[in-house]
C-alpha cells in the first residue's frame, strides 16, 4: 500500500545542552507483526540507560463511533536519533497486545511510525489507551533510544442521551407543602464525556395533569427539583401526573423523559363544626351518668386523618372535674360523661362551653402562600338541668352495640333493651326514640322492645362512616319524670371481628326428654381478650322457637338451652342473642341436630335405625291400609264400651243430632241395664292398653317384613333446616286426620319408637308428609 507523505510542523527537541530543529517526514511501509513482536519483548528485558528525549509524536486522532474505512491512518511516531540510521519503530500495551481492545492499533510502516487504527471505538467503554512506543536498529533488533509511554484518548461525540434513574416515580406530598421546599427531585446522568456539552443536562417540565387554575409544579432546569407555584388544594385535586424532560448540550441534541406521579394527602384546612350551637341536658343528681350525651362535629377533611379526627375539651364549667370528653374513633363524635355525681342543692343548672379541634394544626393559603392559623378551635355550649337525686331509669349496657344482619327486616324485632332502677324498685317506665333521624326503627313504650321500621341504607345522611347513631329514653312516672338514655351504635360495615361468638355453632345431641338441659358456650371476639361474662336470650321474633325452646341458668360463660317438649330427631335452628360486658350484642344460629345414640353417647348417621329402609309405594300402602283400619276399629270399639256403659237407654243418633251421654255425678259410674257397675275410668285406660297393644304389633310386623324383603340401600339428602326452631315437615298421603275428640291429645305420643319409623318413612317416600 502506497501513500503519500504527509508533512509534519518542525518540532523543537531539548536535549540535555542543546535544540534542535527536526523536520518530521513520515514514509509508508509494513513490517511483519511476528518480528516486531518478538523485538518488542526482548528489547522490554533489557534495561537502557537514560538518554536523551528525542521523541516526536504528531497528534493522534481517535474519535469514538467513526465508520472508517479500515485500516485507518491515525498518526506517526520519529525518533531524531534515526537519522542515516535504519531503524524499525514497534508499539505495544492496551489497544495492541493486551486488553483491552487486543489488535485496535497498529505500525503499518515501521520505518517510518505509521499508526493506523483498524475498527471503531466505543469511547464510553474505553475512553483512553496507555500505549508504549519504541525504536530499533532494523538490522540488530537493538533499542535506538528510550521507550515512550504516550496515552491516546479518544476523542467523544454526543451518542448518549440522559437517562433518569427510573421511568417513573411516585411521591406523596402533604396539602400544606410550602412552595419553597422541593417537593421532589429527579436526576439523570449522561454518559457522554464529563464536563462537555455533551454531557450537560438541563430539565424541564413539558406536561401536567391536571392543571387546576392558577396553579401549576415548576422545576430547576440545573438541579431537577421540582417546586410548588402556589398552594395545593385537596379537593380541587388530589393527584398530579408530571411528565420531566432532560436534554443534554450536544451536537445533535439528545433528550429523555420521566413521569412524576404526585399525590396529595390531605391536610387541615377546614375546621369542625358542631352541628348544633347549643344542647339542653336533664341530669339527676346523685350519680354518674356514662356517656350522658354526644356531641357531632361535620368537618369536610378526608375521614379517619389527623386533619379530620377531633379533639373536645370542655372549657368552662368544669372546674370540679365532674365531666370528661372523649372522642370516638369510628364516629367521631365527642361523648359526655358525668364522672362525679352532682349535687341539685349546689347547682340545679350549669353551663358548659366545650372546645373541639383537631389532631392536626390548621392551616390557611394566603397569596399562595401556606400559613398555619391561631384559629383552631370550634365551640358549643351544654345547659344541663340537674334533677333531683330521685334515681333514673338506667339501660343495661348504656351503650348497646349492634351489626346489621340479615334478619333485620321492617317488621322484625331488632332488640330488647330494657331499662330497670339502680335498686330493682318496680316502676312503671315508658320508652321513646330520642334520636332516630330517618326513623329506621319503632318502640314498644311499655316493653321497650325495639321493631325494624324500615330498610336500613348506606346511602342515608344520617350514617357516618357507616355508622348510623339511635338514642332512647327510658322515662318514669316520677315528678318530676326522671329520664334514662341509652345509646345504640348500628354498624352497617362487617365487625365481627369485635362481636362474641359461639363456641361450637353445631351440635349433635343424643335424644332427651323434655327438660333436658343443653349447654351453650360463647367466646370473647379477637379484639376484645376478657369480653366477658355473657348474657344471653332467644331471638323474639320466633314464636316457634319460643315454643319448643327456652335459655335456663346462666354461667357467664355459657347457657343451659332446655327444650319445652319431646322433639323428634332432626335438625333445628336457634337463634341466640349474645352480649358481652362492653355492650357488643350479636345473632348467633345454633345449630341443632337431635339424633339416635346406639351407645347413648355418639349419633348415628341416620336418625333411626328403622329408617334406613327405602320401601315401595306398595309397602307403603299396605302399612297404611292396616293402619288406618285398626283406627277405625279401635274408634268403634271405644265407642262401643262407651256407650254401653250409660244409665239410660242407648239413642242412635239421627241426622243433625249429637249422642248425649249422662253420668252418676256422684260417683263416676255409669249403669248398665245388668245391674254392672264398671268404672268408666277403667274402661278407658284397658281401651287405650288394647289400641296401643294392637298398633304396636301390626307396626313391628309389617316393619319387620319390609326389613327383609326390602332393600336397605337408603340414600339421604342433605339436613334441610326449617323455619327457626321447627322441624322440617311435608305433605302427603300418609297424613291420618283423628278428631280430637275420639282420641287423646297425647296418643300419637304413646305409640312408641314404631309409630315414629313410620313417620319417617313417610317423610322419605312422600317429601309432602306432614
Amino acid at each position: 500500500m502506497s501513500h503519500k507523505t504527509p508533512s509534519f510542523p518542525v518540532k523543537a527537541v531539548r536535549t540535555r545542552r542543546k535544540f534542535y530543529k527536526l523536520p518530521v517526514t513520515a514514509a509508508n511501509s509494513f513490517s511483519h507483526e511476528i518480528e516486531n513482536s518478538r523485538l518488542r519483548q526482548a528489547i522490554q528485558k533489557r534495561s537502557i540507560e537514560p538518554a536523551k528525549r528525542t521523541w516526536v509524536i504528531t497528534t493522534i486522532d481517535v474519535q469514538e463511533e467513526d465508520k472508517g474505512p479500515f485500516p485507518k491512518y491515525a498518526g506517526q511516531l520519529f525518533n531524531n536519533k534515526s537519522f542515516n540510521t535504519s531503524v524499525k519503530y514497534l508499539i505495544s500495551g492496551p489497544g495492541v497486545d493486551e486488553s483491552p481492545e487486543i489488535g485496535l492499533f497498529s505500525i503499518e510502516d515501521d520505518a517510518n511510525g505509521h499508526m493506523y487504527v483498524h475498527r471503531t471505538i466505543d469511547r464510553e467503554k474505553t475512553p483512553t489507551f496507555q500505549i508504549r512506543f519504541d525504536v530499533v536498529y532494523k538490522k540488530t533488533g537493538e533499542p535506538l533510544d528510550h521507550p515512550l509511554f504516550f496515552k491516546i484518548k479518544v476523542k467523544d461525540i454526543n451518542d448518549n442521551a440522559p437517562k433518569f434513574l427510573k421511568e417513573e416515580y411516585s411521591v406523596t406530598v402533604r396539602e400544606n407543602h410550602s412552595k419553597d421546599e422541593p417537593v421532589f427531585q429527579v436526576t439523570a446522568s449522561d454518559k457522554d464525556e464529563d464536563g462537555t456539552a455533551n454531557s450537560q443536562v438541563s430539565y424541564s417540565l413539558i406536561m401536567q395533569m391536571p392543571l387546576p387554575d392558577g396553579f401549576t409544579f415548576n422545576i430547576d432546569p440545573t438541579t431537577g427539583s421540582i417546586l410548588l407555584s402556589g398552594c395545593l388544594d385537596y379537593k380541587i385535586a388530589n393527584s398530579f401526573k408530571l411528565l420531566i424532560k432532560a436534554s443534554d448540550h450536544g451536537t445533535p441534541q439528545l433528550s429523555s423523559t420521566a413521569t412524576v406521579n404526585v399525590a396529595v394527602e390531605d391536610a387541615n384546612n377546614h375546621l369542625p363544626v358542631f352541628t348544633s350551637d347549643n344542647y339542653q341536658l336533664q341530669v339527676s343528681a346523685g350519680q354518674e351518668h356514662p356517656a350522658v350525651l354526644r356531641l357531632q362535629v361535620e368537618d369536610k377533611d378526608s375521614p379517619n386523618t389527623p386533619a379530620w379526627r377531633a379533639k373536645y375539651r370542655v372549657t368552662k364549667g368544669n372546674e370540679k372535674k365532674q365531666f370528661t370528653i372523649e372522642t370516638d374513633p369510628d364516629t367521631n363524635e365527642g361523648i359526655l360523661s358525668v364522672i362525679e355525681p352532682l349535687n341539685y342543692e349546689d347547682d340545679s343548672e350549669m353551663r358548659l362551653v366545650i372546645s373541639v379541634a383537631n389532631e392536626e394544626p390548621f392551616f390557611l393559603c394566603k397569596n399562595g402562600i401556606v400559613k398555619i392559623s391561631s384559629l383552631e378551635s370550634m365551640n358549643t355550649t351544654v345547659n344541663i338541668k340537674v334533677l333531683q337525686s330521685q334515681r333514673a331509669p338506667r339501660f343495661h349496657p348504656p351503650i348497646l352495640t349492634v351489626q346489621k344482619e340479615d334478619s333485620m327486616k321492617p317488621g322484625r324485632v331488632f332488640r330488647r333493651y330494657p331499662a330497670t332502677y339502680p335498686e330493682d324498685v318496680p316502676n312503671k317506665i315508658k320508652y321513646e326514640l330520642a334520636h332516630d333521624p330517618d326513623g329506621w326503627l319503632s318502640v314498644d313504650e311499655n316493653s321497650g322492645v325495639l321493631t325494624v321500621a324500615k330498610e336500613f341504607g348506606q346511602e342515608s345522611p344520617y350514617v357516618n362512616n357507616s355508622l348510623y347513631t339511635i338514642i332512647v329514653h327510658a322515662i318514669d312516672h316520677g315528678v318530676p319524670p326522671q329520664t334514662g338514655t341509652g345509646t345504640i351504635l348500628l354498624y352497617l360495615s362487617d365487625i365481627n371481628d369485635r362481636m362474641p361468638t359461639l363456641v361450637a355453632p353445631s351440635l349433635d345431641v343424643c335424644v332427651k326428654k323434655e327438660g333436658m338441659p343443653l349447654i351453650i358456650k360463647a367466646k370473647s371476639a379477637l379484639v376484645h381478650s376478657h369480653s366477658g361474662p355473657f348474657t344471653f336470650e332467644l331471638a323474639e321474633d320466633s314464636e316457634d322457637v319460643k315454643h319448643n325452646w327456652k335459655l335456663g341458668g346462666n354461667f357467664g360463660e355459657s347457657v343451659e338451652l332446655l327444650m319445652l317438649r319431646s322433639l323428634p330427631e332432626g335438625s333445628y335452628l336457634v337463634p341466640v342473642i349474645i352480649q358481652d360486658r362492653q355492650g357488643f350484642s350479636t345473632r348467633q344460629n345454633q345449630h341443632v341436630r337431635l339424633c339416635f345414640c346406639p351407645d347413648g353417647h355418639t349419633c348415628k348417621d341416620s336418625p333411626l335405625p328403622q329408617a334406613a329402609v327405602r320401601l315401595g309405594g306398595g309397602a307403603i300402602a299396605i302399612i297404611l291400609m292396616a293402619f288406618l283400619l285398626l283406627l277405625v276399629f279401635s274408634i268403634l270399639l271405644y265407642q262401643f264400651y262407651v256407650l254401653g256403659s250409660k244409665s239410660k237407654a242407648i239413642v242412635l243418633p239421627q241426622e243433625g243430632e249429637q249422642t248425649l251421654i249422662n253420668y252418676n255425678e256422684e260417683s263416676r259410674m255409669s249403669l248398665s241395664q245388668g245391674g254392672l257397675h264398671i268404672s268408666y275410668e277403667t274402661l278407658q285406660v284397658r281401651h287405650l292398653d288394647y289400641i296401643i297393644q294392637t298398633v304396636d304389633k301390626i307396626l313391628g310386623q309389617k316393619l319387620y317384613y319390609q326389613n327383609t324383603l326390602e332393600d336397605y340401600g337408603a340414600i339421604y339428602e342433605p339436613c334441610r333446616y326449617a323455619e327457626e326452631g321447627e322441624l322440617e315437615r311435608n305433605n302427603s298421603a300418609c297424613s291420618v286426620s283423628i278428631g280430637s275428640e275420639e282420641l287423646p291429645v297425647d296418643f300419637l305420643n304413646t305409640l312408641g319408637p314404631k309409630f315414629s319409623a313410620l313417620e319417617e318413612i313417610c317423610q322419605k317416600q312422600f317429601p309432602s308428609f306432614n
